[in-house]
């Protein structure tokens, strides 16, 4: 009888997971004329429980970014320098002093045509060096959850500081500037940090007031992820300001390298991000940084996130997890859902997509109480007045005709080739054709919460309780990106 039951209980998993994938998802605006996603054309992957040169297993894409000088075709082969962004280290379990790091890649890519017989290991990974991230002193950063403040001096704010006196960070994207400097955004903050091509920290951005979180009138950068022995904020959730694990999960410098953008993956508190179904109305900020030392913020926008229909009815919010500039006014936007792919219990996910963001004509709020007190959208209901950035949608990446192409899935069976649930990194490369000089290879790479059974973090092994191995994988597609008319 407990085999019959099983086997029940797994028909209808399965039947439950495909009447999901056809639940009603909000209606998508079509990319504007030009823009083409011709598929995936390539895919990669590197072992979940790799380690670094400091034995750590840090593999992990929370951001990611491209060294432009050493994008190279080589036949029909092409060779780069990456940067992978590993977020606050394994903390299924609550955080843990991890030492917050960037991975040096070199990547291979090797394309099918379109429509030709894929190939499976069309991007080969290596990992070539991996830098510490530390402040401006030297000392090593951590991914504990911070439950103090550092009070600014030297040039710096306050700043989020953990129980073992050392800054915080989340890292979650980064940015390459020209000179071998990075923008890295932060959730904890939400701050954006400029560390040195060594990885020493060299400043640090803080956003307007109206996205500091607060609780009980005071700043309180805890997301309620306590480390161990650690105590909970009171109350667990901030009462003004970004919402726990909300912070700034998408960061892009426009080509020109003067513009820094950066993104709340939802709405602050204040706007709405009381509750998953009306979070929406995320805020997004524009720092002048021709001078990278002294950024100014010359732009504050709304950006009205996806709405689709989970599997129980419920209006929910496709927050975003990565910013990706492609001039001054468009960028690449990449909304998903949460808690459902490989490693986890529910297998199949109802939204992943990559959208079109269009900031031309958004209001901006630079200047205006908005900045401070004053909420954009009370109750999830944007103020009247207040015009939003434009979205459209681009390429899904939960769609199984492509995906399957090269052996992945989203859904059933949850094996290893089903689709982890956080895709969080983008980069975007020229094609170098000739012939087709605005076609680019877009690379998407997952961050796998270091999901392993052989990890090592912080001098201690550990397994993850989901009894799985997530790996790292990179999806390429190939797109057309028209140029903006004149």
């Amino acid at each position: 009888m407990s085999r019959f039951l099983g086997q029940l209980t797994r028909c209808f998993v399965v039947v439950l997971a495909l009447a999901w994938a056809t639940l009603p998802i909000s209606a998508q605006t079509p990319p504007p004329t030009g823009f083409i996603n011709h598929g995936l054309i390539g895919i990669g992957r590197q072992a979940a429980a790799l380690r670094d040169k400091f034995g750590e297993t840090t593999f992990s894409g929370s951001g990611m970014t491209v060294d432009p000088k050493t994008w190279r075709r080589d036949g029909d082969t092409y060779h780069g320098v990456f940067y992978l962004l590993p977020d606050r280290g394994w903390n299924t379990g609550g955080t843990i002093d991890y030492r917050p790091r960037l991975h040096k890649l070199s990547i291979s890519f090797t394309p099918k045509a379109v429509g030709a017989t894929p190939q499976a290991d069309a991007v080969a990974i290596a990992l070539a060096d991996t830098i510490l991230l530390t402040d401006a002193a030297g000392e090593p950063l951590t991914g504990l959850d911070p439950d103090g403040v550092r009070p600014a001096a030297n040039g710096f704010p306050d700043l989020p500081q953990a129980s073992n006196g050392r800054i915080s960070l989340d890292p979650e994207a980064i940015a390459l500037l020209p000179d071998g400097s990075f923008f890295i955004s932060d959730e904890y903050g939400p701050y954006i940090y400029r560390f040195s091509a060594t990885g020493r920290m060299l400043g640090a951005i803080r956003p307007p007031d109206a996205l500091i979180p607060i609780r009980k009138g005071g700043q309180d950068f805890s997301s309620n992820n306590p480390g161990p022995g650690g105590s909970a904020p009171v109350p667990p959730d901030p009462e003004f300001g970004r919402q726990n694990n909300q912070g700034f999960e998408g960061l892009a410098l426009t080509p020109d390298g003067k513009t820094l953008a950066v993104i709340l993956q939802s709405a602050t508190r204040q706007d709405g991000g009381t509750s998953a179904a009306t979070r929406e109305h995320t805020r997004m900020l524009f720092y002048d940084v021709s001078d990278a030392a002294q950024p100014k913020l010359v732009r504050h926008i709304v950006v009205t996130l996806p709405v689709f229909t989970d599997a129980r009815g419920r209006r929910r919010i496709a927050a975003q997890s990565e910013l990706l500039a492609l001039d001054n006014d468009r960028f690449l936007l990449l909304c998903r859902d949460g808690s459902n792919g490989y490693g986890l219990e529910t297998a199949t996910s109802l939204y992943r997509r990559i959208e079109l963001l269009d900031v031309r004509g958004a209001t901006n709020l630079v200047g205006t109480s908005y900045e401070r007190t004053a909420p954009i959208a009370p109750g999830g209901k944007l103020v009247a007045g207040i015009k939003p950035a434009t979205l459209a949608s681009f390429i899904d990446i939960n769609d199984n005709a492509q995906l399957n192409k090269f052996g992945l899935h989203n859904g059933e069976p949850n094996d290893r080739n089903n689709l982890s649930e956080k895709w969080e990194s983008m980069a975007l490369l020229p094609a170098l054709d000739p012939a087709h000089p605005n076609e680019f290879f877009l690379f998407v790479a997952n961050d796998n919460d270091f999901m392993t059974q052989n990890g090592f973090q912080v001098g201690a092994p550990y397994k993850d309780s989901s009894g799985v191995d997530v790996d790292s994988i990179f999806l390429v597609y190939r797109v057309t990106i028209p140029p903006l008319p004149k």
